[in-house]
């Protein structure tokens, strides 16, 4: 009894464990005030998201902000408005996209071995980035009216066409490639097989009931894209 009443009373006397506090508003703010980039690259991650799922008319910078847990005079202030974020979203999914070119990983390959490389790329890219395939539709809507106005979008774009005209003209000289093909146009090729299983991967699923998202049928589907693309550039 003498012992329990003495951890009774040391208990007692015990100051409680401190529960961590949460990062209030204010703190994340001041928090974002020191780390700017990373302030500007977190909005465009939630704003991504927004802007994929609802389009740019849909929308809402307060909601981007609550999710930020920051206020809609932030992203004006590293954004200037709504159309102004909705540029630098749709540029840094290009940007991100773009990515996938670098021939770094592919000049040491053969031709065929370097298109199949690309092709695999492309594929699980826009598998794994929905968002982005949704971006692209939404701006087809609008007729690609803010892709215009993104300067040097084009010149962005072009390290994709000269890494796959590399490879192409690697292979004609090799004899692996059949002559008199457009780079544009396999590239137009590659992406389009890549896009349709993300962009119609719900309703197709639907009216053939077909897994489209499962790893045995991205895989699938995958070897499939690979094997088309090379048949079409075979000598």
């Amino acid at each position: 009894m003498a012992r329990q009443a003495a951890q009774a009373r040391a208990k007692v006397g015990r100051p409680a464990a401190k529960v961590p506090r949460r990062a209030s508003q204010k703190d994340e703010a001041r928090a974002r005030m020191r780390d700017p980039d990373r302030t500007v690259e977190d909005i465009i991650t939630i704003a991504t998201e927004e802007f994929a799922r609802k389009g740019l008319a849909g929308a809402r910078v307060d909601e981007i902000a609550e999710r930020m847990r920051t206020s809609k005079r932030t992203i004006y202030y590293y954004f200037g408005g709504k159309e102004a974020l909705y540029l630098a979203v749709l540029e840094a999914a290009y940007r991100r996209a773009r990515k996938i070119d670098s021939p770094d990983a592919l000049d040491h390959l053969g031709p065929s071995a370097a298109l199949a490389e690309l092709v695999r790329r492309t594929f699980d890219f826009q598998a794994a980035n929905e968002d982005y395939v949704r971006l692209v539709m939404n701006e087809n809507v609008q007729r690609a009216a803010f892709l215009k106005q993104i300067t040097d979008m084009r010149g962005l774009n072009a390290p994709a066409i000269e890494a796959l005209r590399s490879i192409y003209e690697r292979g004609v000289k090799t004899g692996e490639f059949r002559r008199g093909l457009d780079p544009i146009d396999i590239h137009q090729t590659i992406s389009s097989l890549a896009f349709f299983n993300v962009s119609n991967r719900y309703t197709f699923a639907h009216l053939f009931d077909r897994d489209m998202t499962s790893p045995a049928a991205h895989a699938r589907r995958r070897a499939s894209v690979v094997e088309t693309v090379l048949r079409y550039v075979e000598a």
